[in-house]
């Protein structure tokens, strides 16, 4: 794996964290925050299951 793939992957994950935050304000927004919290809860397993974590520290080489 070359420095340009570890960058992509980076990259491609940091892409994926903003498109996944900002679907969560959209939602937010549309529902008046009314459930803000089954919202989080439902980002946060869908983080999880696509392995994006972002309690665990990224992978180092």
């Amino acid at each position: 794996m070359g420095i340009f793939d570890r960058f992509k992957n980076r990259h491609a994950q940091e892409k994926a964290t903003n498109v996944s935050d900002t679907a969560e304000r959209k939602v937010n927004e549309k529902t008046g925050n009314k459930y803000e919290s089954q919202v989080d809860d439902a980002q946060q397993r869908m983080e999880r299951e696509l392995g994006m974590d972002r309690d665990r520290p990224p992978e180092q080489p």
